[in-house]
């Protein structure tokens, strides 16, 4: 069965788009076959593996607006085991043109049906809000992973998305859980970052993963290297660190 995850938290800069590209590119080298599908208008997660994102014309931009078919837009291995659904700055207009659009939450679901039995796993990048494109991969997902920086005020905005993805499994999507939370930019060697590991295993006991995404010059390089780490630094601390978060997300398939 595919297991379809929503990659999400409406505060920027926590390490969505690295945990996505990274997660998808580990999972690949274990041998999962994955489709990652790019839901933020920036674009970095196609950028991640040297897709020119400007020159593309079919994009998730296009499939949303009904002008192609979910097969016209996906760019097959870009690196082995893993194709990507590509978005750019079009992407932000989608908000203004799919008002009015009955069920515009259901779009890419719907889309999805058609292609989903052919990966082990869909990854959807989610912008950093709670908007359509964020609702249309929600509505898709099964699970949600969240990623939460190690630093102050790490829980805020964090009760917020909860609510929104039980809102979601209430109303969209009875399918939709909240598989776990990542840290990243970890420090073990700060009291802060223990602190915040703490406070979130407080609140959420069961779902905190195990692995912690440490702060790696080599995971901050690679984006500029259009790679993912498996690629860019194979034997970094960030591309081991990611690794072992893929076995655990592998294991509770």
């Amino acid at each position: 069965m595919t297991k379809i995850i929503a990659i999400a938290n409406q505060k920027g800069g926590v390490g969505k788009t690295t945990t996505t590209v990274n997660l998808a590119a580990c999972l690949a080298e274990m041998g999962r076959k994955v489709l990652l599908i790019d839901t933020d208008p920036q674009g970095n997660a196609t950028t991640n593996f040297s897709i020119n994102k400007v020159e593309q014309e079919n994009t998730l931009y296009e499939l949303l607006l009904g002008e192609i078919s979910v097969n016209d837009c996906i760019l097959k291995d870009v690196i082995p085991n893993v194709s990507i659904i590509p978005s750019n700055v079009n992407l932000a207009a989608a908000e203004i043109e799919l008002i009015g659009i009955e069920e515009k939450e259901f779009i890419i679901k719907k889309e999805i049906e058609f292609i989903k039995d052919d990966y082990d796993y869909i990854i959807f990048d989610c912008p950093p809000a709670l908007n359509t494109l964020t609702l249309n991969a929600m509505t898709t997902a099964n699970s949600v992973i969240v990623p939460i920086q190690c630093e102050y005020l790490a829980l805020e905005g964090l009760s917020d998305l909860i609510t929104t993805i039980n809102l979601v499994k209430e109303r969209l999507n009875p399918e939709l859980d909240l598989e776990g939370i990542v840290f990243t930019m970890y420090d073990g060697r700060t009291v802060l970052s223990q602190q915040v590991v703490e406070n979130v295993k407080e609140h959420f006991p069961d779902k905190i993963y195990e692995t912690k995404i440490p702060r790696n010059v080599r995971l901050s390089e690679a984006p500029s290297f259009g790679q993912p780490i498996t690629v860019y630094d194979p034997k970094s601390t960030g591309a081991e660190s990611y690794r072992s978060l893929a076995k655990e997300v592998d294991a509770r398939k």
